[in-house]
């Protein structure tokens, strides 16, 4: 009974290094892909003129995506550190000796895995499919919002290739001050606008400049002529620049898995789909969670092989790094195969099957008797 105590206290022991790891390296992880995100998010959102918050709510946003490719890399990298410090404080040797097979020694790693698991399941079909198309929606009114990405006053900023806008000042009103527009779109001819004044307005069409009082200098390239146009109002069009820049249809990362694990051909024709695509990415939100548990027992099992050694356990180490690439490998190469045959989406369950044979294997072969040097078996664990 006493040493029946002693177990669950190994697990909760080992369970807690392995939570408290994985937090760690978890949150670096995240921190830097974030940094990576928001450099990019802050010249585009800054830049067209998007106040700070706007900035922290599409950072937010892209949170939960990122979180889900760096958690399988945060319990690899759990599994191997606490491993190894484990097998240099001789605590697994101790539990070896005292009977425990490497199957036995695993079994907090697997519950381990399986939290892991159950977040990426819960991120992959619920919380990244919303935020991801919550930051859809978000985009497109951001891109629709004329006022935060053309109008800002002392900047020539420049919508499309070839149209240079400048205004000087942006009144309490809303009215804007001395405008400036250069249209050289059009290879024929070049058209500069000037007014005094002008309006910011809704069309059916889209966003439109109503400029008062002003001049239009229309310059024809094949006989080098200049027009100068006085006006009272015109207007200028800007619709067409946002619709370059929105979406046009939602990404199948955005629907929910049972949308996709049934697809339907007004759900393929609303997102410009394959049905091998969508089925594979159904079947992908339910396989790739597994990947953790797979990367998590890839980092135990393989140094587990290593605590007969005297040189240190950096050949495993590297061992299991090889191992985790080499699924990630069959990984992209099962998808590059699935999202072009309908009937390939078994193909998704492949990668976590071999994440999971690999350390099965190698718990075996850890737990079989080594030979000494004289060709006499060493005593297995425990003896």
């Amino acid at each position: 009974m006493r040493e029946n105590a002693k177990v669950p206290r190994f697990d909760r022991y080992l369970l807690s290094q392995l939570l408290a790891l994985f937090g760690f390296f978890s949150l670096v992880l995240v921190a830097v892909y974030w940094v990576n995100r928001a450099v990019s998010l802050f010249d585009q959102l800054i830049g067209d003129g998007q106040s700070a918050l706007v900035f922290l709510e599409f950072t937010a946003l892209s949170l939960p995506n990122l979180i889900r490719l760096v958690l399988p890399v945060s319990a690899f990298a759990a599994a191997v550190y606490v491993t190894n410090r484990l097998i240099q404080d001789s605590e697994l040797v101790v539990m070896q000796a005292t009977g425990f097979s490497p199957f036995r020694l695993a079994r907090p790693v697997l519950i381990f895995g399986l939290i892991v698991v159950a977040m990426t399941a819960l991120l992959m079909n619920a919380i990244v499919p919303a935020s991801r198309s919550t930051l859809a929606a978000r985009t497109a009114q951001v891109e629709a919002n004329v006022t935060a990405r053309f109008l800002r006053e002392g900047t020539f900023l420049h919508p499309a290739p070839g149209v240079t806008l400048y205004i000087r000042e942006i009144a309490p009103s809303g009215e804007l001050l001395d405008i400036f527009i250069s249209d050289a779109r059009s290879a024929e001819r070049r058209v500069t606008y000037t007014a005094r004044r002008a309006l910011a307005l809704r069309a059916d069409a889209g966003p439109v400049i109503l400029m008062l009082d002003g001049t239009a200098q229309t310059l024809t390239a094949a006989d080098r002529t200049l027009a100068v146009t006085r006006f009272a109002d015109l207007t200028y069009d800007l619709g067409s620049f946002i619709a370059a820049g929105g979406p046009s249809r939602p990404g199948i990362e955005e629907l929910a898995t049972a949308d996709l694990l049934f697809p339907t051909e007004a759900r393929r024709a609303e997102t410009g789909s394959t049905i091998a695509q969508m089925l594979y990415e159904g079947h992908s939100r339910l396989a790739r969670p597994l990947l953790g548990l797979g990367a998590a027992l890839i980092g135990f099992a393989t140094l587990l092989l290593g605590a007969f050694s005297r040189f240190g356990l950096w050949r495993q180490v590297l061992a299991a790094a090889v191992l985790l690439v080499l699924v990630q490998l069959v990984d992209n190469l099962a998808a590059t195969e699935g999202m072009r045959n309908a009937h390939a989406w078994p193909l998704a369950y492949l990668a976590p099957a071999v994440g999971l044979a690999v350390p099965a294997f190698l718990l075996w072969a850890a737990g079989r008797p080594r030979r000494l040097a004289g060709g006499l078996p060493a005593p297995a664990p425990g003896a």
